[in-house]
């Protein structure tokens, strides 16, 4: 073999290793995504039912039970609405009515598990997915109110 053909081989296999290199660390950066989904979208079933994904919209007014350190309330995005069990000290910032991000499962019953509940300093602060998730949710009950007899 001559010298143009080795080099030829060595950067063919260095393009391959590099390669399979960025597909390991891409297949492995997208497993530890967590998806942001809407209670519509647990409740029409688009969403892991195993997998850890981050569920956001308001705290529905009145929802909230504490029995200790567990909370149990409703999350809502205006249309559907999904049952939150969490375990563990509240934001400062949580309260009925504003918007709220909880991490955690999906339970075999359709309650979500939460296992962390994320907040901003800001008493405003909504995330972007929520509050188009909103605004989708709105303009739908509006569209369905219109259509309806």
């Amino acid at each position: 073999m001559n010298a143009r053909r080795r080099r030829g081989a060595l950067i063919a296999a260095g393009l391959a290793g590099l390669g399979l290199a960025t597909a390991l660390v891409l297949h492995a950066l997208n497993g530890a995504i967590e998806l942001y989904v809407t209670p519509t979208q647990i409740v029409d079933g688009q969403v892991p039912r195993n997998g850890l994904f981050r569920l956001g919209g308001l705290v529905e007014k009145g929802s909230l039970q504490r029995h200790g350190t567990t909370v149990r309330f409703l999350v809502t995005d205006t249309a559907r609405q999904v049952a939150v069990v969490y375990s563990g000290l509240l934001p400062d910032l949580f309260a009925p009515g504003r918007g709220v991000v909880v991490q955690g499962t999906l339970g075999p019953h359709g309650t979500f598990h939460a296992t962390q509940v994320l907040a901003k300093h800001s008493a405003n602060y909504m995330p972007p997915e929520a509050r188009n998730a909103l605004a989708q949710a709105k303009l739908a009950r509006q569209t369905q109110r219109t259509l309806e007899p």
